[in-house]
């Protein structure tokens, strides 16, 4: 298993605590891999290294959130267990799951819920948002859902090292008394795991035989949505929900986690106007979800991109052209070119084509702008249409169809 848990893990990541690049790792291979997996087998001779803690921007920018970068060594053994762990799991886990599992992204999540909301015709939808969930597990727990399933003490001591290794920032090391290390290969999975018993197992054998209609959960990794068909039975969980969470050490967001009126525009029950003013809207994986009319003229959930998701990415487009506006043409063109590509891969959903044109016309006026910076003396739009007429960037396509999905 170790060689395939080397294969699979990423070789252009950044270093951990030791500066050991895969290259150099991969200098004794064999030997390396053999070591690491002895010292694993016999317990004490294995230790887990601190994690090399750093801040990447979250949201619009404003705010960071930490991640732990792991050594190359500990990446191939967190690989390795995951590997294990994920072959246990994998039948255990509900299909209301979606994040980080084989065979499932975050698009088929996003099609789920259109499909749930589509057949209630809307309903109320509990939004769902955990405060600082990779930061708040209750280890002590996390480790006791882990020895229900699982019976290799080589596998809960390992996980049991990973939790207590602790976290090296600015040359300091110190150790978190909660929280699993963000940016882990392992982490994901266990943030499945953990979720798997507090909030998907609880649901389906707890929550839903006592409703009184239909309710659908959707969970990818940390993020979830709740729609149910009636009220009542949205205010019920809404009111229980925390104090689930907070039996396991989790706190959910008292503003963010809310109830969202999300019945069809001409429902009886909806409060919006018949033209679907005052409707609620809710986010989920980087989409706006609201009513609006089809090209038929019917109701149908749409999903557009979120308004923090397009700021930080035309944030991150304007700064390239600003950083690289000296480079040849040709060049810049064929970078942006892939990056309005790489947008549209994951935003190209239908009905989402007008915020798919507001980004790439911000993009042409990005790369205008910085282009008259090279001499100081500005760009006209006339000169700046002809470049692109030159070197167009691509024009917005559907690459995820919510019709084609539904019907196969």
């Amino acid at each position: 298993m170790a060689p395939e848990a080397y294969r699979r893990t990423r070789k252009d990541g950044a270093t951990g605590v030791d500066g050991q690049t895969a290259a150099e790792y991969a200098t004794n291979l064999e030997g390396n891999l053999r070591a690491l997996l002895d010292r694993a087998k016999a317990g004490d001779h294995y230790r887990a290294p601190p994690v090399r803690r750093v801040h990447i921007p979250k949201g619009d920018g404003r705010k960071t959130r930490p991640i732990g970068i792991p050594t190359f060594e500990d990446k191939v053994l967190q690989r390795a267990v995951a590997m294990a762990l994920e072959a246990v799991y994998e039948q255990d886990f509900l299909d209301c799951s979606y994040g980080f599992r084989p065979g499932r992204s975050p698009h088929d999540a996003l099609q789920a819920l259109w499909d749930a909301t589509m057949s209630m015709g809307g309903g109320w939808v509990l939004e769902g948002d955990i405060e600082s969930f990779f930061d708040s597990v209750d280890r002590g727990k996390l480790q006791e859902v882990l020895r229900q399933r699982v019976r290799d003490g080589v596998l809960t001591r390992l996980v049991g090292k990973w939790l207590n290794a602790g976290v090296m920032e600015e040359g300091r090391v110190w150790h978190p008394e909660s929280g699993t290390p963000q940016g882990g290969v392992i982490s994901p999975l266990l943030a499945n795991i953990y979720l798997h018993e507090v909030l998907d197992r609880w649901f389906e054998r707890d929550v839903r035989p006592r409703l009184s209609g239909r309710a659908v959960l959707v969970r990818y990794a940390d993020d979830f949505v709740i729609v149910f068909e009636r009220e009542e039975d949205a205010r019920r969980v809404m009111d229980v929900l925390p104090k689930r969470f907070g039996k396991y050490g989790l706190r959910l967001h008292p503003e963010k986690t809310r109830l969202v009126p999300f019945q069809k525009p001409d429902d009886p029950r909806s409060s919006a106007e018949p033209d679907g003013a005052g409707r609620g809207t809710f986010d989920l994986l980087g989409f706006t979800h609201y009513w609006g009319r089809s090209l038929k003229g019917n109701w149908v959930v749409k999903r557009q991109t979120a308004d923090t998701r397009l700021t930080r990415a035309l944030r991150r487009i304007r700064l390239w052209c600003r950083i690289h506006r000296h480079e040849p043409l040709a060049k810049q063109h064929r970078a942006l070119v892939q990056k309005v590509k790489g947008h549209y891969n994951y935003y190209g959903i239908t009905g989402n084509g007008r915020a798919l044109s507001n980004f790439v016309r911000s993009v042409q006026r990005a790369w205008k702008k910085w282009l008259g910076r090279r001499n100081n003396k500005g760009m006209s739009w006339a000169r700046a249409l002809e470049l692109m007429a030159v070197f167009p960037l691509p024009p917005p396509r559907v690459v995820h169809s919510v019709y084609r999905a539904a019907n196969r």
